[in-house]
Formats: structure tokens, C-alpha cells, sequence
């Protein structure tokens, strides 16, 4: 039975989900590999000015200063259409082998049977 806590858990996540595919899709991630490469673009310019801002809000500024303990923010040489174009290709070349493998593995299959029953 669901009470009433397990349904407002379910409504928080479903909302939170929903949330996320609409930010997504919004920042163009869901889109083709060049509108990936441009919100990806986006998100390296944003992140490092939007980190500080939350350091300095939180207190750590002194100690990054005094100690140094947080590393430079990564720079990222990341292309999301490269990276999916060579999964795609790599994909097909599966698939368009596929027939031939499969026919080769029957008829070493045939032969393995024929072998059994002599």
C-alpha cells in the first residue's frame, strides 16, 4: 500500500526528472551534436565564474587563498560530436558485418552438429 509519504516522494522525483529533460532539452542538449557542442561551450564559460561566487559564498575564499587546497578549475577539450559520431561508426560497422558473422557461425555450427552425429 503507498501512503501518502511514498506519494509525495514519487511526485518530488517524477517533478525533479521532468525538471531535468526540460533544462536539457531547453540548453539544447538534446538536440543535434553541434547544439551539445555549443550548451557544452556555454557550460565551460559559465561553471568556473558560477564556482567561485559559490566559494566566496560559502567561506572557503580565505582558505583557497591561504592554503591553496582547491586545484584550478579543468579545462575541458571535450567534442560531443566526435565522440558520437565515432560510436555511431562504430556501431554500423557492427551491424553491417552482422549477416556475414552470423552466416559463418552457422555453418561452423552445421559442421560441429554433423561432426557430433558421425
Amino acid at each position: 500500500t503507498l501512503t501518502a509519504f511514498d506519494s509525495l516522494r514519487f511526485v518530488i522525483k517524477g517533478s525533479l526528472a521532468g525538471a531535468a529533460v526540460y533544462m536539457a532539452y531547453d540548453q539544447g542538449l538534446l538536440g543535434s551534436g553541434t547544439q551539445g557542442a555549443e550548451a557544452l561551450k556555454k557550460a565551460q564559460e559559465a561553471l568556473p565564474p558560477a564556482i567561485q561566487e559559490w566559494t566566496n559564498y560559502i567561506g572557503w575564499e580565505v582558505r583557497t587563498v591561504q592554503m591553496n587546497i582547491l586545484p584550478p578549475t579543468p579545462k575541458f577539450d571535450f567534442s560531443p560530436s566526435d565522440s558520437w559520431n565515432k560510436g555511431v561508426q562504430t556501431v554500423m560497422s557492427a551491424l553491417s558485418v552482422a549477416p556475414t558473422r552470423a552466416c559463418e557461425y552457422t555453418v561452423e555450427g552445421w559442421k560441429y552438429v554433423k561432426e557430433l552425429v558421425k
